[in-house]
């Protein structure tokens, strides 16, 4: 079992576990110490340049996804029994203590499926309150949406756009990324755009998997919705704009069952979030507007071409960009399903600086493997067989809908093998 515990300033340790992990929330810590790191130093001025004024719930939700990363980062997977599944105790300090203690099963429920490991969490309550209390008036803007920098966001911000919609953005801040999510932004509106980032810093090695990186994405955007007014229905909206295929991430082969694959935007994490954000009567809701399409069809479908067009080769999908000098590698599954999904809308690829890997034919890559592979058993043996087991978490009303958009998903990366005569 590995221990971490996430702190504020006014709740540090009087003494220091040698065997314990040590962030400490907002400030840089005053210890120089090989097991002290931080988090967050520059989110408290990032909402106070936003001028969001969080809810206390919203606040301790920050503070616990913050432990989350910090965790996910510090307990390096090689050091587990299977190299792999990790057992990690979070303490983390917040507001509402008996609030959170009700959650305390759910949560852990909730880390175990999106990361693979076995999360303890444990509460300590802030005896003084921490929380930002300067107010501001609310924005014009009527909803959130995620910014990413990628296809999928761009897409979905462009929609809200020509529906009418006012959104504000929620954008991390990415190495690569951050320019094109400010031209993104910029073009369908002023003054509508929250860049914040964690700031995970500790000593030593680091954990590279982050199977639970996207929860620090939606306890931001949870903040920025308090920075809006609620809609005529008495809630706020937050939209994920993520195609289905890669929602669900079916594993392409058997080696990638399980927490090898992540679940960033999966239904069923959606699901046990969204639940969670309920039983604290937060009157606000996760919106996916491409869980039943593909990439191809989320470009088909985007409702301004020109728009669209005149931006999408800047946004990033690769796995290893950054590893590639801010490249996209070309045969990655993000890589894969991208490619696909321009041949599918028939647009000429002109990504920016192009791919490291421009032809897939002879290519070593196990993904383009992987890839092949699928493409293959679905033909032989049927969608049926491949999902396996994949979608028994959905009723059987949804289930020809997901069944669909993984059909289909694979059948644009089949088309992309085609043309580079892998298959």
């Amino acid at each position: 079992m590995s221990k971490v515990i996430c702190y504020p300033r006014c709740c540090k340790p009087s003494v220091y576990d040698d065997d314990t992990l040590y962030f400490e929330v907002f400030s840089t810590p005053e210890e120089n110490r090989a097991n002290v790191g931080h988090v967050g130093v520059q989110i408290l001025k990032d909402m106070r340049r936003s001028r969001i004024h969080p809810s206390v719930p919203a606040f301790d939700f920050l503070m616990i996804a913050l432990g989350v990363v910090s965790a996910d980062k510090a307990v390096l997977r090689s050091d587990s029994a299977d190299g792999w599944t990790r057992q990690i105790e979070l303490i983390v300090y917040v507001h509402e203590y008996d609030k959170w203690l009700r959650e305390k099963n759910q949560l852990e429920e909730m880390l175990r499926f999106l990361t693979g490991d076995f999360w303890t969490i444990y509460f300590e309550k802030l005896d003084t309150s921490i929380y930002p209390e300067k107010e501001y008036s609310k924005r014009k803007n009527d909803c959130i949406c995620l910014l990413s920098g990628g296809m999928d966001s761009l897409v979905g911000a462009i929609d809200l756009h020509e529906e009418g919609r006012n959104p504000l953005f929620l954008a991390q801040i990415v190495r690569g990324d951050a320019e094109h999510q400010r031209a993104y932004s910029a073009a369908v509106g002023e003054d509508n755009l929250c860049q914040w980032s964690n700031n995970i810093k500790k000593h030593g090695r680091s954990e590279n998997s982050t199977r639970a990186r996207s929860i620090i994405f939606f306890a931001y955007a949870l903040l920025a919705s308090c920075g809006i007014d609620y809609n005529e229905e008495g809630r706020k909206e937050i939209f994920v704009p993520e195609n289905g295929y890669i929602s669900l991430n079916i594993p392409l082969d058997n080696m990638r069952i399980g927490s090898l694959s992540t679940k960033t935007t999966h239904p069923v994490y959606m699901k046990m979030l969204q639940s969670i954000w309920d039983d604290l009567d937060l009157k606000v809701d996760l919106i996916l507007p491409y869980k039943f399409k593909t990439k191809g069809e989320v470009l088909i479908d985007c409702k301004n071409q020109d728009l669209m067009r005149s931006l999408i080769f800047g946004s990033t999908s690769c796995g290893k960009y950054q590893r590639h000098g801010l490249r996209h590698c070309g045969e990655c599954v993000p890589c894969l399903v991208r490619r696909a999904a321009f041949l599918k809308a028939g647009l000429n690829d002109e990504t920016e600086n192009g791919y490291c890997v421009e032809s897939l034919k002879g290519s070593s890559s196990q993904d383009v493997a992987a890839a092949a592979m699928a493409s293959i058993e679905v033909k032989n043996h049927g969608i049926e067989r491949f999902v396996k087991s994949s979608l028994s978490f959905c009723e059987s009303a949804e289930r020809s809908k997901y069944l669909g958009v993984v059909s289909r998903g694979l059948e644009e990366i089949r088309m992309l093998l085609k043309e580079h005569d892998v298959l």
